[in-house]
Protein backbone atom coordinates (compact mmCIF):
# COMPACT_ATOMS: atom_id res chain seq x y z
CA UNK A 1 0.00 0.00 0.00
CA UNK A 2 2.83 2.34 0.85
CA UNK A 3 4.42 1.61 -2.53
CA UNK A 4 1.19 2.58 -4.29
CA UNK A 5 1.01 5.83 -2.33
CA UNK A 6 4.62 6.63 -3.16
CA UNK A 7 3.96 5.98 -6.83
CA UNK A 8 0.87 8.23 -6.77
CA UNK A 9 2.86 10.93 -5.00
CA UNK A 10 5.55 10.80 -7.70
CA UNK A 11 2.90 10.94 -10.43
CA UNK A 12 1.20 13.92 -8.76
CA UNK A 13 4.49 15.77 -8.39
CA UNK A 14 5.41 15.07 -12.01
CA UNK A 15 2.02 16.27 -13.20
CA UNK A 16 2.33 19.42 -11.07
CA UNK A 17 5.82 20.08 -12.46
CA UNK A 18 4.61 19.78 -16.04
CA UNK A 19 1.64 22.01 -15.21
CA UNK A 20 3.88 24.79 -13.90
CA UNK A 21 6.37 24.35 -16.73
CA UNK A 22 3.77 24.32 -19.50
CA UNK A 23 3.50 28.14 -19.91
CA UNK A 24 7.27 28.47 -20.31
CA UNK A 25 7.49 25.45 -22.60
CA UNK A 26 4.63 26.82 -24.72
CA UNK A 27 6.38 30.18 -25.02
CA UNK A 28 9.65 28.47 -26.01
CA UNK A 29 7.82 26.39 -28.60
CA UNK A 30 6.01 29.39 -30.09
CA UNK A 31 8.86 31.90 -30.07
CA UNK A 32 11.88 29.61 -30.57
CA UNK A 33 11.16 26.10 -31.85
CA UNK A 34 8.58 27.08 -34.46
CA UNK A 35 10.64 29.99 -35.90
CA UNK A 36 13.79 27.85 -36.05
CA UNK A 37 12.03 25.01 -37.83
CA UNK A 38 10.34 27.48 -40.18
CA UNK A 39 13.71 29.06 -41.01
CA UNK A 40 15.19 25.61 -41.62
CA UNK A 41 12.41 24.78 -44.08
CA UNK A 42 12.77 28.22 -45.66
CA UNK A 43 16.48 27.64 -46.27
CA UNK A 44 15.56 24.91 -48.76
CA UNK A 45 13.27 27.21 -50.77
CA UNK A 46 13.59 30.31 -52.96
CA UNK A 47 11.48 32.36 -50.52
CA UNK A 48 11.76 36.04 -51.48
CA UNK A 49 9.75 39.27 -51.42
CA UNK A 50 7.18 37.91 -53.87
CA UNK A 51 6.46 34.99 -51.54
CA UNK A 52 5.41 37.43 -48.83
CA UNK A 53 2.33 38.25 -50.88
CA UNK A 54 1.72 34.85 -52.44
CA UNK A 55 3.11 31.66 -50.90
CA UNK A 56 2.18 29.71 -54.01
CA UNK A 57 5.24 31.10 -55.81
CA UNK A 58 7.63 29.49 -53.28
CA UNK A 59 9.61 26.62 -54.77
CA UNK A 60 11.54 23.88 -53.02
CA UNK A 61 15.09 24.01 -54.38
CA UNK A 62 16.88 21.59 -52.03
CA UNK A 63 20.49 22.48 -51.23
CA UNK A 64 20.77 25.11 -53.96
CA UNK A 65 20.98 27.98 -51.43
CA UNK A 66 23.80 26.22 -49.59
CA UNK A 67 25.65 25.59 -52.84
CA UNK A 68 25.33 29.26 -53.77
CA UNK A 69 26.69 30.31 -50.39
CA UNK A 70 29.99 28.49 -50.87
CA UNK A 71 30.30 29.85 -54.41
CA UNK A 72 29.84 33.46 -53.24
CA UNK A 73 33.18 35.28 -52.83
CA UNK A 74 31.78 37.76 -50.32
CA UNK A 75 30.76 34.85 -48.06
CA UNK A 76 34.38 33.76 -47.71
CA UNK A 77 35.39 37.36 -46.98
CA UNK A 78 32.67 37.59 -44.33
CA UNK A 79 33.71 34.25 -42.84
CA UNK A 80 37.35 35.32 -42.72
CA UNK A 81 36.43 38.65 -41.10
CA UNK A 82 34.23 36.92 -38.55
CA UNK A 83 36.97 34.48 -37.58
CA UNK A 84 39.43 37.38 -37.35
CA UNK A 85 37.06 39.19 -35.01
CA UNK A 86 36.50 36.07 -32.89
CA UNK A 87 40.11 34.87 -32.68
CA UNK A 88 41.54 38.32 -31.92
CA UNK A 89 38.72 40.06 -30.10
CA UNK A 90 37.59 37.05 -28.04
CA UNK A 91 40.88 36.34 -26.22
CA UNK A 92 41.51 40.08 -25.84
CA UNK A 93 38.10 40.58 -24.25
CA UNK A 94 38.61 37.66 -21.85
CA UNK A 95 42.09 38.90 -20.90
CA UNK A 96 40.88 42.45 -20.25
CA UNK A 97 37.93 41.12 -18.23
CA UNK A 98 40.16 38.90 -16.10
CA UNK A 99 42.75 41.63 -15.56
CA UNK A 100 40.10 44.13 -14.52
CA UNK A 101 38.46 41.58 -12.21
CA UNK A 102 41.79 40.92 -10.50
CA UNK A 103 42.36 44.64 -9.95
CA UNK A 104 38.85 45.34 -8.69
CA UNK A 105 38.87 42.27 -6.41
CA UNK A 106 42.30 43.01 -4.94
CA UNK A 107 42.39 43.61 -1.19
CA UNK A 108 44.12 46.97 -1.60
CA UNK A 109 41.47 48.30 -3.95
CA UNK A 110 39.07 50.80 -2.39
CA UNK A 111 35.59 51.79 -3.59
CA UNK A 112 35.04 48.40 -5.23
CA UNK A 113 31.29 48.91 -5.86
CA UNK A 114 32.04 52.20 -7.61
CA UNK A 115 34.60 50.61 -9.94
CA UNK A 116 32.31 47.67 -10.69
CA UNK A 117 29.55 50.10 -11.62
CA UNK A 118 31.81 52.22 -13.82
CA UNK A 119 33.23 49.25 -15.69
CA UNK A 120 29.79 47.71 -16.14
CA UNK A 121 28.16 50.88 -17.53
CA UNK A 122 29.16 50.21 -21.18
CA UNK A 123 27.39 46.83 -21.02
CA UNK A 124 24.00 48.36 -20.24
CA UNK A 125 24.43 51.19 -22.75
CA UNK A 126 22.75 50.81 -26.14
CA UNK A 127 25.19 49.26 -28.59
CA UNK A 128 23.91 51.38 -31.45
CA UNK A 129 24.36 54.57 -29.41
CA UNK A 130 27.87 53.51 -28.40
CA UNK A 131 28.77 52.69 -32.01
CA UNK A 132 27.58 56.11 -33.17
CA UNK A 133 29.67 57.85 -30.50
CA UNK A 134 32.74 55.79 -31.33
CA UNK A 135 32.29 56.53 -35.01
CA UNK A 136 32.77 60.19 -34.19
CA UNK A 137 35.73 59.39 -31.94
CA UNK A 138 37.30 57.63 -34.94
CA UNK A 139 36.52 60.49 -37.34
CA UNK A 140 39.69 61.17 -39.39
CA UNK A 141 39.35 64.98 -39.30
CA UNK A 142 37.45 65.82 -36.13
CA UNK A 143 37.83 62.71 -33.95
CA UNK A 144 39.34 63.02 -30.49
CA UNK A 145 41.72 60.10 -31.08
CA UNK A 146 43.47 61.82 -33.98
CA UNK A 147 43.41 65.07 -32.01
CA UNK A 148 45.30 63.42 -29.15
CA UNK A 149 47.71 61.73 -31.56
CA UNK A 150 48.49 65.10 -33.13
CA UNK A 151 50.27 66.16 -29.92
CA UNK A 152 52.72 63.30 -30.55
CA UNK A 153 53.27 64.45 -34.13
CA UNK A 154 51.31 61.51 -35.61
CA UNK A 155 49.40 62.23 -38.80
CA UNK A 156 45.61 61.67 -38.79
CA UNK A 157 44.58 58.04 -39.22
CA UNK A 158 41.50 56.99 -41.16
CA UNK A 159 40.41 54.47 -38.57
CA UNK A 160 37.27 53.26 -40.34
CA UNK A 161 38.31 54.00 -43.91
CA UNK A 162 41.48 51.94 -44.03
CA UNK A 163 40.81 48.24 -44.75
CA UNK A 164 43.78 47.19 -42.61
CA UNK A 165 42.68 49.22 -39.56
CA UNK A 166 38.88 49.12 -39.68
CA UNK A 167 38.44 45.69 -38.10
CA UNK A 168 40.97 46.30 -35.27
CA UNK A 169 39.13 49.56 -34.56
CA UNK A 170 35.84 47.66 -34.28
CA UNK A 171 37.50 45.05 -32.05
CA UNK A 172 38.62 47.78 -29.63
CA UNK A 173 35.06 49.07 -29.46
CA UNK A 174 33.63 45.58 -28.90
CA UNK A 175 36.11 44.80 -26.12
CA UNK A 176 35.38 48.10 -24.36
CA UNK A 177 31.65 47.56 -24.72
CA UNK A 178 31.45 44.04 -23.34
CA UNK A 179 34.32 43.37 -20.93
CA UNK A 180 32.32 44.57 -17.90
CA UNK A 181 29.91 41.63 -18.08
CA UNK A 182 32.66 39.02 -18.05
CA UNK A 183 34.44 41.02 -15.36
CA UNK A 184 31.54 40.50 -12.95
CA UNK A 185 31.53 36.76 -13.68
CA UNK A 186 35.27 36.57 -13.00
CA UNK A 187 34.83 38.55 -9.77
CA UNK A 188 32.22 36.04 -8.62
CA UNK A 189 34.65 33.22 -9.42
CA UNK A 190 37.50 34.95 -7.59
CA UNK A 191 35.37 35.44 -4.48
CA UNK A 192 34.70 31.70 -4.35
CA UNK A 193 38.41 30.90 -4.00
CA UNK A 194 39.22 30.27 -0.30
CA UNK A 195 41.64 32.77 1.20
CA UNK A 196 43.32 29.91 3.06
CA UNK A 197 44.90 28.74 -0.19
CA UNK A 198 46.63 32.08 -0.72
CA UNK A 199 47.70 32.22 2.92
CA UNK A 200 49.23 28.75 2.70
CA UNK A 201 50.98 29.61 -0.56
CA UNK A 202 52.34 32.81 0.98
CA UNK A 203 53.70 30.88 3.94
CA UNK A 204 55.41 28.50 1.51
CA UNK A 205 57.15 31.45 -0.13
CA UNK A 206 55.08 31.70 -3.31
CA UNK A 207 55.10 35.17 -4.83
CA UNK A 208 52.06 36.86 -6.43
CA UNK A 209 52.77 35.41 -9.87
CA UNK A 210 53.07 31.84 -8.59
CA UNK A 211 49.85 32.26 -6.61
CA UNK A 212 48.10 33.48 -9.74
CA UNK A 213 49.40 30.59 -11.87
CA UNK A 214 49.07 27.79 -9.31
CA UNK A 215 45.90 28.85 -7.47
CA UNK A 216 43.88 31.52 -9.26
CA UNK A 217 43.92 30.13 -12.79
CA UNK A 218 43.19 26.49 -11.85
CA UNK A 219 40.39 27.49 -9.47
CA UNK A 220 38.93 29.77 -12.15
CA UNK A 221 38.84 27.02 -14.79
CA UNK A 222 35.04 26.44 -14.70
CA UNK A 223 34.41 30.18 -14.77
CA UNK A 224 36.92 30.70 -17.58
CA UNK A 225 35.35 27.95 -19.69
CA UNK A 226 31.93 29.57 -19.33
CA UNK A 227 33.26 33.05 -20.10
CA UNK A 228 35.21 31.89 -23.15
CA UNK A 229 32.25 29.99 -24.57
CA UNK A 230 29.70 32.79 -24.22
CA UNK A 231 32.24 35.32 -25.52
CA UNK A 232 33.03 33.29 -28.62
CA UNK A 233 29.37 32.59 -29.35
CA UNK A 234 28.56 36.26 -28.96
CA UNK A 235 31.50 37.40 -31.11
CA UNK A 236 30.48 35.07 -33.92
CA UNK A 237 27.26 37.11 -34.09
CA UNK A 238 29.05 40.35 -34.97
CA UNK A 239 26.52 42.70 -36.53
CA UNK A 240 25.68 46.05 -34.93
CA UNK A 241 29.22 47.47 -34.85
CA UNK A 242 30.00 47.13 -38.58
CA UNK A 243 26.39 47.88 -39.54
CA UNK A 244 26.44 51.25 -37.76
CA UNK A 245 30.08 52.21 -38.23
CA UNK A 246 31.21 50.90 -41.62
CA UNK A 247 28.27 49.12 -43.32
CA UNK A 248 30.67 46.26 -43.97
CA UNK A 249 33.31 48.39 -45.66
CA UNK A 250 35.80 49.51 -46.64
CA UNK A 251 36.19 46.91 -49.39
CA UNK A 252 34.16 44.41 -47.32
CA UNK A 253 36.94 44.35 -44.71
CA UNK A 254 34.38 44.45 -41.86
CA UNK A 255 31.62 42.42 -43.51
CA UNK A 256 30.50 39.71 -41.06
CA UNK A 257 28.37 36.61 -41.55
CA UNK A 258 25.41 38.11 -39.71
CA UNK A 259 25.68 41.39 -41.61
CA UNK A 260 25.77 39.46 -44.88
CA UNK A 261 22.72 37.49 -43.77
CA UNK A 262 20.92 40.74 -42.91
CA UNK A 263 21.71 42.30 -46.28
CA UNK A 264 20.56 39.24 -48.19
CA UNK A 265 17.37 38.96 -46.19
CA UNK A 266 16.29 42.55 -45.62
CA UNK A 267 18.05 44.49 -48.35
CA UNK A 268 17.75 42.10 -51.27
CA UNK A 269 14.82 40.12 -49.79
CA UNK A 270 16.39 36.73 -50.48
CA UNK A 271 14.85 35.22 -47.37
CA UNK A 272 15.60 31.60 -48.22
CA UNK A 273 19.22 32.40 -49.00
CA UNK A 274 19.56 34.41 -45.77
CA UNK A 275 18.09 31.52 -43.77
CA UNK A 276 20.68 29.19 -45.29
CA UNK A 277 23.46 31.58 -44.23
CA UNK A 278 22.05 31.55 -40.69
CA UNK A 279 22.26 27.77 -40.49
CA UNK A 280 25.77 27.74 -41.91
CA UNK A 281 26.74 30.12 -39.10
CA UNK A 282 24.99 27.82 -36.62
CA UNK A 283 27.07 24.87 -37.82
CA UNK A 284 30.27 26.93 -37.60
CA UNK A 285 29.49 27.97 -34.01
CA UNK A 286 28.55 24.41 -33.09
CA UNK A 287 31.79 22.97 -34.49
CA UNK A 288 33.85 25.67 -32.80
CA UNK A 289 32.12 25.05 -29.46
CA UNK A 290 32.55 21.27 -29.65
CA UNK A 291 36.24 21.65 -30.47
CA UNK A 292 36.70 24.00 -27.56
CA UNK A 293 34.93 21.60 -25.18
CA UNK A 294 37.03 18.68 -26.41
CA UNK A 295 40.23 20.69 -25.95
CA UNK A 296 39.13 21.68 -22.48
CA UNK A 297 38.53 18.04 -21.51
CA UNK A 298 41.99 17.07 -22.74
CA UNK A 299 43.57 19.85 -20.69
CA UNK A 300 41.89 18.71 -17.46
Amino acid sequence: MSTEKSYRRIVDRTAAAWLFLSPSLAAIAVFFVVPVLSALVMSFTDFDIYALGDLSVVRFIGFENYRRIFELPIFWSALRNTFYFVLVGGPLSVAVSLGTALMVNAKLTRFKPLFRTIFFLPVVTSLVAVAVVWRYLYHPAHGILNYLLSFAGIAPIDWLGNPAIAMPAIIVLAVWKGFGYNMLIFIAGLQNIPDELYEAAHMDGANAWRQFVDITLPMLTPTSVFVVMITIIGYFQLFAEPYVMTQGGPLNSTMSIVLLMYEQGFRWWNMGFAAAIAFVLFVVILIFTLLQMALQRRMQ
